[in-house]
């Protein structure tokens, strides 16, 4: 039987969210002068919180008020490493680390699986030795990266979709694998209900009552 264990990343792995961070961390250091532009995110969180536009189209807004509609590749991909850097230093969980280092040296196969960028994930990724990724993609146009979504934004039932379609390119079969599913979010439960071992991490309060209820692992970090 072939094992499988797919972590989440915000939250679950990441002491805090990372999409804001990175876009943060690409303004101060591509273009600064964009502070100014800020304040125009404010309708469009209104709007998203009265469900007036979806989260892939907020995504999409954040990204071309912090970081412009075209970034040239080779920048893009400096921001990313650096910033993938940075969140491998001192952006994770000390437990995280220790149980994604266990998982591999059990043999099982580690997979991320983020509603995040694939852009900085991938060499997140790399930092921690893990091979495979399934993440929000981002739509270039030559060697220019846009500020929109490629295909679909890796988040509650379509994470799960990928993870399928993931499995199946990578020739595994479903019927003769255990999946263990790590995360933090109750967005996640498609996920958590297909896993043969859910693991609640760094639980949002959803999640938590949830798990308990299902009898499914939890785990908590934040306060070591």
């Amino acid at each position: 039987m072939t094992g499988i264990s797919i972590f989440d990343v915000d939250r679950t792995i990441t002491r805090r969210p990372t999409y804001s961070l990175f876009l943060l961390f690409g303004l101060l250091r591509h273009a600064p002068w964009r502070l100014i532009l800020l304040p125009l995110l404010t309708p469009v969180a209104l709007a998203y919180g009265f469900k007036g536009i979806s989260r892939e189209r907020m995504k999409e807004w954040m990204h071309r008020v912090a970081l412009g509609s075209r970034l040239p590749r080779e920048r893009a991909e400096q921001l990313a490493e650096a910033f993938a850097a940075d969140l491998f230093r001192s952006g994770l969980f000390r437990q995280a680390h220790e149980l994604i280092a266990a998982e591999k040296a059990s043999g099982r196969r580690v997979m991320l699986a983020t509603a995040a960028p694939a852009l900085y994930i991938k060499p997140l990724a790399r930092q921690l030795g893990i091979a495979d990724v399934i993440a929000t993609g981002g739509l270039w146009d030559g060697d220019w990266l846009t500020h929109r979504i490629e295909g679909r934004n890796c988040y509650g039932p379509t994470k799960l979709a990928m993870i399928v379609e993931a499995l199946a390119q990578r020739d595994i079969d479903r019927g003769t694998a255990h999946v263990r599913f790590y995360s933090d979010h109750a967005s996640d439960l498609p996920v958590f209900e297909w896993a043969d071992e859910p693991v609640a991490v760094n639980a949002s309060p959803k999640l938590l009552r949830l798990a308990r209820a299902r009898g499914w692992s939890i785990l908590d970090w934040r306060r070591s």
